[in-house]
């Protein structure tokens, strides 16, 4: 009998071939420009002309960065508002996630999940400059704060450096709580309903199911979850920083990503800031590979 050849499905096949085009052409291709943080080629015009004549300067670039004088706060701002970030924005859309897959009521919980899922879509030029108006001294915050007599005038919460991490911290939690929940609320989908039927024979609860069968079942999408979040400690959300960010919060807002952008396009400190974004990637790997050991270790299971 001759073997029937299995149709191949084109449509699929291209729509692969384009994420790996995309990836190709914009992850891969890039890399060459790695040895631009081994060379001098600050200051440069013709950057192609550059990497073929400027001179090796190994890891001078590297130095530079360790000892200038803004590393130690911008590692400071960097870490510990990206800590913050994942104590806090982590776990909430986990919570919420669970809660949500409480609503019986099938209209009230896509009501919910809309309204959720909506500030997402909003570009943070946009969605920061709302912020912007709602925290300012006549914005409702202010007002709100003033109507319920738990401030006697109006606080300048942008222009207090004090502020800045808790503003970006409510706003990105205002902004990707909904979305965040999204590939939890699938994980949860795709638990068995019949563990549930089980424990409810056994008299189990609300709170016994989910701590007993939705966390467990879902435990390992949170792990991938973690060691990618762990991963980007150094990354930050460069159009809600850039947006949020003034000369008067300067100091607690001035991370890795808004420091590169300056030196790198306005100073055109090319070999520099190529330097410091190795550093990223190599502080990156280093905290996911160890991440995904130490999860093996103690969990039984990482990234694969």
């Amino acid at each position: 009998m001759k073997r029937k050849r299995k149709k191949i499905n084109y449509t699929v096949l291209i729509m692969a071939l384009s994420g790996l085009v995309f990836l190709i052409i914009f992850n891969y291709l890039p890399m060459f420009g790695i040895v631009i943080g081994f060379k001098d080629m600050d200051y440069v015009l013709n950057i192609k002309k550059a990497l073929k004549t400027s001179d090796f300067v190994g890891l001078q670039n590297f130095v530079a960065f360790l000892k200038d004088e803004e590393f130690k706060n911008i590692m400071i701002n960097t870490l510990g508002l990206n800590l913050l970030q994942l104590l806090i924005t982590f776990p909430v859309p986990i919570l919420f996630a669970i809660l949500l897959n409480e609503i019986k009521l099938p209209r009230f919980k896509k009501t919910v999940q809309t309204v959720t899922y909506f500030p997402y879509f909003i570009s943070w030029a946009v969605f920061g400059g709302i912020i912007l108006g709602m925290i300012s001294s006549e914005g409702v915050v202010n007002q709100i704060l003033l109507s319920l007599h738990i401030i006697d005038q109006p606080i300048a919460f942008n222009s207090n450096p004090a502020y800045f991490w808790g503003i970006v911290i409510i706003s990105s939690l205002i902004k990707g709580l909904g979305w965040g929940a999204v590939i939890y609320i699938a994980a949860i989908a795709g638990i068995d309903q019949s563990l549930y039927d089980a424990a409810q024979v056994d008299g189990a609860n609300r709170w016994h199911k989910n701590i007993y069968i939705t966390i467990p079942c879902i435990a390992g999408t949170i792990v991938v979850m973690l060691l990618l979040s762990i991963s980007g400690l150094l990354s930050s959300n460069f159009d809600q920083i850039y947006i949020l960010q003034n000369p008067l919060n300067l100091s607690r807002s001035e991370v890795l990503d808004t420091y590169i952008y300056k030196i790198g396009i306005s100073q055109r400190r090319y070999s520099f800031t190529t330097a410091i974004g190795l550093f990223k990637s190599f502080i990156s790997m280093v905290l996911i590979s160890s991440g995904h050991l130490i999860s093996k270790k103690l969990l039984g299971r990482g990234l694969f």
